[in-house]
């Protein structure tokens, strides 16, 4: 198909997964303005990426040149760091003499008094590489030796020296030392080319591996292009964008880089350079797309430069004006563009954005109207699309100079396209602005997104994009294997939505510490699912326990409830404060702690418990119930709020049953205000209420052993006395007639430790013994409680005096209950 045809498949394509992707997270419930998104391929977007290019370009930071590169053979295009992988492969590992051409030279240089020819020892896992060799590098100050090997000498690190001989299975003994400083100049013999390579120095050699020696093909290499700029070595690049070598390549010509390296191997045999050769597995760079090994190859391509105006020390000053969460992620991408090398932002791609320049043919030099010409670009552009570039003659925007002209034809990296949405984006919207206040991804997009967006930002105005940054780690499986589509090892999330719901991944996401890798498997997203239904069944519960009630007109005021309900309200008023703190610094997985624990424990395990005999014993109108309901009223209100961002699904669902007139959507309102703090002149303080649930899980521990010997069924049979040191003792004075609603017991009296009984037994908190027995009274029928009254009534043989009165409308003011 012709390249216009193709760039319609590729737009086609992305469409439609644009739109499965809108789809999927529409049912995950992301909200955002889904009809009308911002992509990279719209036109007006594709029109302000070239208009930032300019930009850059305007501030000086564009240049061109012959460097190494990334090089996909697949792909036919350089690639961004971003765009590699690290995968393990084996490779050809060969150790290679070089030999000194004037021996004489060597000898004044490394004094010694050994014979024979002499050797440098280099070690390489890229075995094709060498056509291209322009020299060998040693350390300036590393220590090397001269080993005498019978007839021949060898110059290697001193530090690797014995293994280095070990695997040539040769032996001998150094005769000599020096600096790898006074090897400088000395002239090589290449080791099948009829060419003469230098020694140079370099400081990336080290002694991890190898033999202190790098052989060095600047087309082929970041440190050795570096190190070439430096002593003008050729930048030679005999291998083609297929991954080919060049027609014109001496011996190779024609073949397959990797397939060209047993064949680089046998020529060394027979021109008696090899030392050594085994096969090693390593980790090797890899294509993510194609997962296919990559090369390093010098090509004439468009960089943004990391020196030209500073652009290197602009970025380190952004990044330290930027917020990073978690805190490692500022260090590790200060230690990313620290190092990093120039940005090659061209790409030999049919489907991109272009590069719009007109380079001069003989001089090189951009077009002098390069900016003016660029806007022109934008705007048929914003018109047509990309193809409008392409469609172009160079006469049709600078005219009759076009023959002086050759119009570029790369496109633009990907990730320059993503990175310039502060500019497409924030500046094109109303309501944003730039920078923004999140940026949120992966660990992975410090090399990727967040760094290509620092750099355009900076490029461009001077500043980062971001006020903080947000990362989350990766998805793994149950073993901590990272998720891959790859690999075959993901889970799902239309499986689980259609299982579990869409609320269970919410849960999954929020529940996690996303700021280490997340694991995900049926199991862990079972527990969630257990973790969902403590807090749905409690919301729940407190609905079915609103039934009846109308806030307009049965809510009771705060200074009115009774103090237990006083007590809930106080706990979900600094629970709140709690939650609100750890949305705004992003720790979602605290505020699912909070809240299950909330549900599980004040909740669940006390206030909800304690609170039933009111509910179903109490006239339907007394103050007992309804101040009951009214604590559920409010707590529900804060609840829903509070799981809202996390478990939007179940929060709308609730917020429709919630009494109460209301709007549409739980997520169109905002906190619930109506929580309240114990006052200081309140019955119990919040400290009298700890004591009382402290107390309440001691006589809850004794129980259960009494239970367990046969002695009582529940606390509902039993009687108890607590004998209780100061100032204990007051607290459970100040609780009176309602300690044994909070104890759950029939009954409940308190004495001074010093008056307690023979049987009793002192309990795990300080200052606290409980005597239980078996209550002898009878059970009243409808509150279950043992009391002496039951039966006192004649109309109503089987219930207890309080249950007589709640029937009969007496009990409707009772304060305890």
């Amino acid at each position: 198909m012709s390249p216009a045809e193709f760039r319609q498949a590729c737009r086609e394509y992305a469409a439609k997964q644009v739109d499965g992707q809108r789809e999927d997270f529409k049912r995950l419930g992301v909200l955002a303005d889904w009809d009308n998104p911002y992509l990279t391929m719209d036109f007006q977007f594709e029109a302000d990426i070239i208009r930032t290019l300019g930009e850059i370009i305007e501030n000086g930071h564009l240049h061109k040149g012959v460097k190494p590169v990334h090089w996909c053979v697949d792909c036919g295009s350089a690639l961004a760091e971003a765009e590699v992988e690290y995968e393990d492969k084996t490779s050809p590992a060969i150790d290679v003499r070089f030999q000194l051409v004037d021996v004489a030279a060597f000898d004044n240089a490394c004094p010694n008094n050994g014979t024979g020819p002499v050797g440098i020892a280099i070690w390489t896992t890229t075995p094709w590489t060498l056509p291209a060799n322009q020299a060998v590098c040693v350390h300036p100050d590393l220590e090397y030796v001269v080993v005498q090997c019978a007839a021949e000498r060898l110059v290697l690190a001193e530090a690797l020296y014995e293994k280095a001989l070990e695997r040539y299975q040769l032996t001998g003994d150094v005769i000599a030392r020096c600096k790898g400083a006074a090897l400088e100049g000395l002239l090589l013999q290449h080791p099948f080319y009829d060419r003469k390579v230098p020694v140079i120095l370099g400081d990336h050699v080290t002694t991890d591996a190898g033999t202190g020696a790098v052989h060095t093909a600047p087309g082929h290499g970041q440190d050795d292009y570096i190190v070439g700029l430096k002593y003008k070595l050729e930048v030679d690049n005999p291998v083609g964008g297929n991954g080919v070598f060049l027609p014109d390549t001496p011996v190779f010509a024609g073949e397959s880089v990797f397939k060209a390296n047993p064949l680089v191997i046998e020529l060394l045999k027979e021109k008696n350079a090899l030392l050594c050769h085994v096969d090693i597995r390593h980790s090797y760079p890899h294509c993510w797309r194609h997962k296919t090994p990559i090369i390093f190859r010098a090509t004439p391509q468009w960089f943004v430069s990391m020196e030209q105006n500073g652009l290197r020390d602009q970025a380190m000053q952004a990044i330290a004006a930027t917020k990073w969460m978690p805190d490692w992620g500022q260090k590790r991408i200060e230690n990313m563009v620290t190092g990093r090398p120039d940005w090659c932002i061209s790409r030999q791609r049919t489907w991109g954005v272009p590069i719009p320049l007109f380079v001069h043919q003989q001089s090189g030099e951009l077009h002098p109207d390069s900016k003016a010409l660029i806007e022109k670009v934008a705007l048929a552009v914003e018109q047509k699309g990309i193809d409008a570039w392409f469609d172009m003659d160079a006469s049709d925007l600078i005219g009759a100079d076009a023959d002086n002209y050759f119009k570029v034809t790369d496109t633009l990296d990907v990730w320059f396209d993503s990175g310039v949405s502060h500019a497409c984006v924030l500046t094109r919207r109303d309501g944003l602005q730039r920078p923004a206040d999140l940026y949120l991804e992966g660990s992975d997009q410090h090399r990727g997104w967040f760094q290509s967006s620092l750099l355009t930002s900076v490029a461009t105005t001077g500043k980062a994009p971001y006020k903080s940054v947000l990362t989350h780690g990766f998805t793994v499986d149950a073993e901590g294997k990272k998720m891959s589509k790859s690999k075959g090892n993901t889970v799902s999330p239309q499986k689980v939505v259609n299982n579990l719901g869409a609320d269970i991944i919410r849960l999954w996401v929020a529940a996690t510490d996303y700021s280490a890798e997340m694991s995900v498997s049926d199991e862990i997203l079972k527990r969630t699912a257990d973790s969902y239904r403590r807090i749905r069944n409690t919301a729940r519960y407190l609905l079915s326990n609103l039934n009846d009630f109308d806030p307009a007109s049965n809510l009771v005021a705060t200074d009115e409830l009774l103090p237990l309900d006083r007590w809930v309200l106080d706990r979900a008023y600094h629970l709140q404060l709690e939650i609100l703190a750890a949305y705004e610094s992003y720790q979602f997985h605290l505020i699912y702690q909070k809240v299950h624990n909330f549900c599980a424990n004040e909740l669940g395990s006390a206030y909800l418990d304690i609170t039933k005999d009111r509910q179903y014993t109490m006239p339907t109108d007394s103050l007992g119930r309804r101040s009951s309901q009214t604590a559920m009223f409010h707590i529900l209100e804060a609840l829903t709020r509070w799981i809202a961002p996390i478990l939007s699904f179940t929060a709308d669902e609730l917020w429709e049953f919630i009494p109460g007139k209301r709007n549409n959507s739980v997520l169109l309102n905002n906190w619930y205000q109506h929580l309240a703090p114990l006052s200081a002149d309140s019955a119990l303080s919040a400290l009298d209420w700890q004591q009382l649930f402290a107390v309440r899980d001691a006589v809850a521990k004794e129980l259960e052993n009494k239970r367990n010997q046969g002695e009582v069924k529940g606390g509902l049979t039993a009687d108890v006395a607590l004998y209780a040191d100061e100032p204990l003792l007051t607290i459970l004075n100040k609780a009176g007639d309602e300690l044994k609603f909070v104890l759950i017991t029939s009954s409940a009296k308190y004495f001074s430790f010093a008056d307690k009984s023979a049987t009793a037994i002192q309990t795990g908190l300080s200052g606290l013994a409980v005597d239980i027995h078996a209550s002898t009274n009878a059970r009243c029928e409808r509150c279950w409680h043992q009391t002496e009254d039951v039966g006192s009534h004649a109309d109503h043989p089987e219930l207890c005096g309080r249950c007589v009165e709640n029937i009969e409308g007496n009990g409707e003011n009772r304060r305890f209950a």
